[in-house]
């Protein structure tokens, strides 16, 4: 996996601990560009220590059984996405602008105790992730594309529709994971699919199911 001018062939090449980036609905996947404005004192201490050392933050949910409000500190998702930042922008108002390059999903499998005031994980990164996925080639693209116009449609959504014609199944699939406007529960799930086959029959089937959903709302509406 490249990711700017870094390239990663293996689990060894990524450390153990890394700073973890609690965000409740955003999702990163390998090779996906995930911009983030980050303004709270301590992600710009976060991104600062990044910058220090290997540019790599962890995207992580907070879990879902978190008390309402309670995000920064709560108990944390299961599986993440390791990210490199490939360009750092700051604002004349003390924000950083970054953009992550997803390199590979994690399991958490520890928070570690820090003094630093942002989080930090031990992690176990997914090896495949760094390996071309020969599911791709298995994507049902037309059935992914006629469910995206359908959602496109019933929401009034104007699409680059070219850009996803000449997309291939991978920048395809993982992009529209990352752009759909889904709920955090739908997000991990995208996340937790174990290829690119599965993640996009995950998106067609929450789409699918949004749709149906948004129909019977409509139909109940008329009657």
């Amino acid at each position: 996996m490249k990711a700017g001018n870094a390239v990663y062939h293996d689990i060894a090449d990524l450390p153990e601990i890394i700073p973890v980036f609690p965000l409740a609905g955003a999702l990163l996947l390998p090779g996906g560009l995930l911009p983030l404005n980050i303004f709270e004192p301590r992600y710009l201490s976060m991104v600062d220590h990044a910058l220090a050392g290997g540019r790599l933050i962890g995207m992580i949910q907070p879990g879902f059984d978190r008390p309402e409000g309670a995000v920064a500190d709560s108990a944390l998702c299961d599986l993440g996405c390791v990210g490199r930042i490939v360009s750092m922008r700051e604002t004349g108002d003390g924000r950083y602008l970054i953009t992550l390059h997803g390199i590979c999903r994690f399991h958490l499998r520890e928070e570690i105790a820090v003094e630093t005031p942002f989080r930090q994980c031990r992690i176990q990164p997914f090896p495949t992730d760094l390996q071309d996925d020969s599911s791709a080639e298995n994507v049902d693209r037309v059935k992914l594309m006629r469910t995206l116009r359908a959602y496109l449609e019933a929401n009034d959504f104007d699409a680059d529709w070219q850009s996803f014609l000449r997309a291939d199944n991978g920048t395809l699939v993982n992009g529209l994971a990352m752009m759909a406007p889904f709920g955090a529960a739908e997000k991990q799930a995208l996340l937790d699919a174990p290829d690119l086959r599965a993640r996009a029959e995950t998106l067609i089937a929450i789409t699918e199911r949004i749709l149906a959903r948004k129909e019977g709302h409509a139909h109940r509406t008329l009657q």
